[in-house]
Order: structure tokens, then C-alpha cells, then sequence
């Protein structure tokens, strides 16, 4: 996948639900935040991650300190500065080197690590911005499915840290099985306990609750944006384990 152009597409999608829109409303997958809060929230973090990989930095960046990370206060200029963050971010990139350690919440990665990060938090952003307008919201296929490979690849590094509780029983598997053509087996994924750990892979599998449905609506179940009611999602198996996988991963 061009993550690069993967991104670009993205924030240009992003920044349309922003158009001659009243930014006061609320998202209600976002507590807390109104549409002008989100639309901050995900121009700055490009920023943000731009500065992180511009100035090499070993160590986190205080979002107070991210050059430009207001937008202007007349909306004709915000979108601009929306699109302008996404090429800082993919300028500083191939200033750096696209393998150039820099840190991360997961620890040093590579450069390019921030793209396909930032392409995946813009869309699930862009899923919020359409629930509070009640419009909506599609990803392509292989998108959607990558987004779900980089959740888990976070939870497999992320889980249990701190003394947090497992997402799954020792004995509990997850399975999800996209059901878009041509994904192959980039649209299935099994999640288990390996050590004291979380391990997935590409495989087949039944598990103990498994998840069948569009890439799409899977990753924003994954990302408790909506509720498996509300999708064409089947569920098979234990429901239980399923809602302790959604208690116990971040949103």
C-alpha cells in the first residue's frame, strides 16, 4: 500500500466534512468534544508527529509546543492549514529518511511509522466527524483491513502493560473474517494468548468468538465507534468474550 498517498487521500476526506458545517456540535464518539475540537485534534497531531520526525526526537513532544497547532479561526484559511499539516508530516519524512529511528508511544520506530499511523487515526476521526453529522462514512477495503492489522499490531505490544487485564482468557481466541473480495488473507485475523502476552496472525480460524463482516464495519467495532446492532456484522460464538475484548482495549 502507498501510505503516502493512502494518507493524503485520507486528510483530503477528512477536511470535507468540515465544509459550511456548524463545528459546535458534539461527537458523541468522542466525549467531551465538539466537531471544532476534533477537526484541532487531528491537525495538530500531523503537526505533532511532523515536528517528531523533522527534529529526530528520542523523547515525546508536548503538544503545546507544536509549531502552528491552532488552526485559523476563519474557516476559509482552517482547511489549508489541515492539508498543510499532512505534508508537513510527509515532507519531514523524506527529509529524515524514511528509516530513521524517532520516537513513538510504542517505542523508537521507524520515520515512516507516523504516516501510516496518522493515515489510520484520520480515518477513524473522519468515522467520528460522520456520526456527529449523521452522515455516511466508508473506507476502501484494504484501508479499512490495514487499519484493523494496525490495531492489533498496537494491542499485541500495548496489552497487559502496567498490570493491565488481558483483552482475552488464556483459553479465549478472536477471530474476524472481512468479507470484501480480494482482501485474500489480509482480511482475516486470529488474536490469542501467547506467554503473557497477545499474539495474532493472517490465519483462518474459528475462535471463540468470531466477527464476520465488511473491513469497514469491523474496524469501527474494533474501535468502539459503533455497535455490532447497528452493523451487518454476524457474531458467532461467545458475545462474552467479545465484550470483554471491547472492555479491556482503548478506543
Amino acid at each position: 500500500m502507498d501510505y503516502a498517498a493512502a494518507f493524503l487521500d485520507e486528510n483530503r476526506a477528512f477536511s470535507e466534512r468540515f465544509r459550511d458545517v456548524d463545528d459546535s456540535l458534539t461527537v458523541p464518539t468522542c466525549p467531551g468534544w465538539s466537531l471544532k475540537q476534533l477537526f484541532r485534534h487531528v491537525g495538530r497531531g500531523d503537526r505533532w508527529a511532523a515536528q517528531i520526525v523533522r527534529d529526530q526526537l528520542d523523547e515525546p513532544l508536548d503538544v503545546r509546543s507544536v509549531e502552528g497547532g491552532k488552526p485559523p479561526p476563519d474557516p476559509a484559511d482552517a482547511i489549508p492549514w489541515l492539508h498543510g499539516g499532512a505534508q508537513r508530516l510527509l515532507d519531514a519524512v523524506e527529509f529524515s529518511g524514511v528509516e530513521t529511528p524517532v520516537w513513538t508511544f510504542l517505542g523508537e520506530r521507524p520515520a515512516n511509522w507516523w504516516i501510516r499511523r496518522r493515515l489510520h487515526e484520520t480515518s477513524v476521526h473522519r468515522a467520528d466527524a460522520a456520526i456527529a453529522l449523521g452522515s455516511e462514512f466508508s473506507l476502501e477495503p484494504a484501508v479499512a483491513a490495514d487499519g484493523i492489522t494496525e490495531f492489533l499490531e498496537r494491542i499485541a505490544i500495548q496489552a497487559g502493560s502496567g498490570g493491565a487485564a488481558l483483552p482475552l482468557a488464556d483459553d479465549h481466541t478472536l477471530h474476524l473474517h472481512a468479507t470484501d473480495p480480494g482482501l485474500g488473507e489480509a482480511g482475516e485475523w486470529t488474536v490469542g494468548i501467547s506467554g503473557t502476552g497477545i499474539a495474532w496472525s493472517h490465519q483462518h480460524g474459528k475462535g471463540s468468538v468470531a466477527l464476520r463482516g465488511a473491513a469497514t464495519e469491523l474496524l469501527l467495532a474494533l474501535a468502539r465507534r459503533t455497535a455490532l446492532a447497528d452493523t451487518g456484522i454476524e457474531l458467532f460464538g461467545d458475545d462474552a468474550v467479545w465484550h470483554t475484548w471491547l472492555e479491556r482495549t482503548p478506543l
